[in-house]
């Protein structure tokens, strides 16, 4: 997904998680229902369990089970159909799952003038027009792989998890020692962006 945003050269930048930590519960199955509607996301989750359950015995790595995942939902989805209803979550729905203090952090870095980036192993397809509306100066996560204009349910590159995190800051910012860095996560995913932030803050926002 392209991106126009800009970034400043502003030394003080904030680094914010997105679930768990600017929400209060994990995003992608609420999008996902959304996506396939009720019943086929209930039959759909009753079909993935064995998936689920391999995860959660770590039989399977947190990529694979979510690409498994991603392609038993979306895959044959039009890539201008995924953006629509990409949009209409972040207008609609992730709202309903946002922690209000953590919101008010956000916005606390804003009215400083530091450069806000938001990092997440979420699809870029609803976190990209979400961060937007909230005045972002960036945003990345995870994308999928499109052919001939369909999703196919593979994650394209890396799942935006754990050290791609930070390698996906470091890309983008270049030597992060010219910068202080905040950083918000919540959970082992975020463990190496809070490692190398001067100012680490795990599971910072704990109400609802």
């Amino acid at each position: 997904m392209e991106h126009d945003y800009v970034m400043d050269n502003n030394s003080i930048v904030a680094v914010f998680d997105f679930d768990g930590t600017l929400t209060y519960k994990d995003s992608l199955f609420p999008f996902l229902h959304l996506v396939v509607g009720k019943w086929r996301f209930v039959w759909g989750m009753i079909c993935i369990s064995p998936i689920l359950l391999g995860y959660s015995l770590k039989l399977i790595p947190n990529w694979r089970a979510k690409e498994m995942v991603l392609k038993h939902f979306l895959q044959g989805l039009s890539k201008e159909h995924l953006q629509k209803l990409g949009e209409r979550f972040a207008t609609v729905h992730i709202p309903q799952l946002l922690r209000s203090e953590a919101v008010k952090r956000l916005h606390w870095h804003q009215t400083q003038g530091h450069q806000t980036i938001l990092i997440s192993a979420s699809l870029e397809d609803y976190i990209i027009p979400w961060s937007k509306s909230m005045g972002f100066n960036y945003a990345m996560g995870t994308n999928l792989v499109i052919k001939q204009g369909y999703i196919t349910g593979k994650i394209l590159g890396k799942n935006c998890y754990g050290s791609e995190k930070t390698k996906r800051l470091k890309d983008l910012l270049g030597d992060l020692n010219q910068y202080s860095i905040y950083a918000y996560g919540d959970s082992k995913g975020d463990r190496e962006l809070l490692a190398i932030a001067n100012y680490p803050f795990y599971q910072k926002f704990s109400e609802n």
